[in-house]
């Protein structure tokens, strides 16, 4: 296979990510969302892999003509942002007004951010939250928090995402990559898991979610307390 037919098959990887969100969005429709999530943590997974593999494969220079990075950030929007969005406010987990604050300040604020050229640090991280509603919402669903707690959640998160706040890269991010990316597996399989059985997983299973949720939001904080020495 010659290197500009890999390098378009990762484009045609990457864009089995509009599917994956279509399908999703159709489970939504129905309010199955279990199945919507199953289908997001596929559309997630997708996009953990064609990074790296676009990467070796150079897409850039053998690809040209289609741009990946548009191609990913067209996906991220609807997998991360926008059908996240609809489950919080179709699902009644956000009642009467709660519901269209948030979905109007998730989908307002991102849109905002994915055009914001400082999005990406020096080392690969994300300069502010990288609108990741996606694993927020799961841990929502997996949770059940009252809805103050949700808008108090999708107000500091809207807020984050404007400030200088690091947030990491789980691939992508050298500086402890080797603890960061095993986490962010387990936090993928729990968020699978517990959208499998329908969001009445076991106890265990919500705890790890919590406590890997908690440790890929706030380790880049502490890295920037904590500057690397050279």
């Amino acid at each position: 296979m010659s290197p500009s037919l890999k390098a378009y098959s990762v484009h045609l990887f990457t864009a089995t990510g509009a599917v994956f969100a279509m399908l999703a969005l159709l489970e939504a429709v129905q309010g199955d969302w279990a199945m919507m999530f199953l289908w997001l943590v596929v559309a997630f997974i997708v996009d953990g892999i064609d990074g790296p593999l676009a990467r070796r494969y150079h897409v850039k220079q053998n690809a040209p003509t289609v741009d990946g990075v548009l191609l990913d950030l067209i996906i991220d929007y609807l997998t991360y942002v926008f059908i996240p969005a609809f489950a919080l406010f179709q699902s009644g987990l956000l009642p009467g007004w709660t519901g269209w604050i948030a979905i109007i300040v998730i989908t307002f604020t991102s849109v905002l951010y994915f055009a914001d050229t400082r999005m990406k640090t020096d080392d690969n991280s994300f300069q502010g939250f990288p609108a990741c509603w996606n694993m927020a919402a799961v841990v929502i669903f997996a949770t059940r928090p009252e809805f103050w707690v949700i808008l108090a959640i999708v107000g500091f998160l809207a807020v984050a995402m404007f400030t200088q706040l690091k947030f990491i890269h789980p691939v992508r991010t050298e500086r402890w990559r080797n603890l960061s990316l095993p986490i962010a597996l387990v936090w993928t399989a729990l968020a699978g898991w517990a959208a499998w059985l329908n969001f009445e997983q076991p106890q265990w299973v919500t705890l790890g979610l919590i406590v890997t949720s908690l440790y890929l939001i706030s380790v880049g904080f502490v890295q920037q307390v904590m500057p690397a020495r050279r």
